[in-house]
C-alpha cells in the first residue's frame, strides 16, 4: 500500500490495519526523514516494512541518488523505482528505468521497477536482475482497472520474477482480477485513500487479494460458447 492523499494521518493508520499490507511505500522526494514524532516514516516505519520509492523521478540520476538517500535514511536496501517519462499520462521512461535498474542492481539494492505492461520491457528487467516487475494496469490513480489484461497474463506467463500489478486498480474486482491473471500482489494507494470509506475499501481489497489468488490456485473452468447443465438429464418427470 501507498500513503499518499489520505485525509488525515488516523485514517491512513486505520486503513493500513484494515488491508495488513506486506509493504508500505513511501516517496523520499514527499517526506520528512527526519526521526520526529509527526514524521511518516516515524509514524508507520515501526508497524511496517517500508519500501522507498523514487517518485517524482525523471531520470535514471535522479532515480540513483534517491535511492542512495532512501538507503542512508531508512536502512533498506530495498527499493520501488519509478522513472516518469511523461508527466500528463506519468508513463514510465522505460529507457531510463532500465539504465537506473542496471547500476542500481549493481550497486547492491533490490529493485522493483514499475514499468509498461510490455513482456519484452519485463524481460529486459528481470534479466538486469530486478526483483520483480511492477507493470501498470491503467495510468497512476485512474481507477480504470487492467485495460491490458492479455499483455499482463503474458508477462506472468513468460516471466522469471515475480509480478506486481502497479497502478490503476480502482476497486477490488480490479484486483482480484489482477490476482487471478496470475500476479503475485498488487500495489494500492487512490483506490483507498480517494474512496469514500477509506478503512472498509482497505478490507475490500484485502478480501478480494485473497480470493483471486484461492481462485488463480484453483482453477477456472474451461469457457464454453453453450450451456453445459450441471444436473443430470436423466429422470427427468415426463422423460
Amino acid at each position: 500500500m501507498g500513503t499518499g492523499g489520505y485525509s488525515n494521518r488516523q485514517l491512513l493508520l486505520d486503513s493500513l490495519a484494515a488491508a495488513e499490507p506486506a509493504l508500505v511505500t513511501v516517496a523520499i522526494r514527499r517526506i520528512s526523514l527526519e526521526a520526529y514524532a509527526e514524521s511518516l516514516v516515524d509514524l508507520v516505519g515501526g508497524r511496517y516494512a517500508l519500501l522507498p520509492n523514487t517518485a517524482g523521478c525523471a531520470t535514471a540520476k535522479d532515480a540513483v541518488l534517491t535511492a542512495h538517500l532512501a538507503r542512508e535514511a531508512l536502512q533498506t536496501d530495498w527499493l520501488k523505482l519509478e522513472v516518469i517519462g511523461d508527466r500528463e499520462t506519468l508513463y514510465p521512461d522505460i529507457e531510463q528505468t532500465l539504465r537506473a535498474t542496471e547500476e542500481l542492481v549493481r550497486e547492491g539494492f533490490i529493485v522493483l521497477p514499475y514499468c509498461n505492461d510490455d513482456p519484452v520491457s519485463c524481460r529486459k528487467l528481470a534479466d538486469l536482475g530486478a526483483a520483480a516487475v511492477m507493470p501498470l494496469g491503467s495510468p497512476i490513480g485512474s481507477g480504470l482497472g487492467i485495460m491490458n489484461p492479455h499483455a499482463i497474463e503474458r508477462i506472468v506467463a513468460t516471466g522469471s520474477v515475480p509480478v506486481i500489478l502497479d497502478a490503476g486498480i480502482g476497486t477490488a474486482s480490479d484486483a482480484a482480477f489482477a490476482m487471478e491473471l496470475g500476479c503475485d500482489g498488487v500495489l494500492l494507494n487512490t483506490a483507498i485513500a480517494k474512496s469514500r470509506e477509506p478503512v472498509r475499501m482497505a478490507r475490500a481489497m484485502r478480501a478480494a487479494i485473497v480470493a483471486g489468488r484461492e481462485a488463480r490456485l484453483a482453477g477456472r473452468i474451461p469457457e464454453r460458447r453453450q450451456a453445459e447443465p450441471s444436473s443430470p438429464e436423466l429422470g427427468l418427470v415426463g422423460g
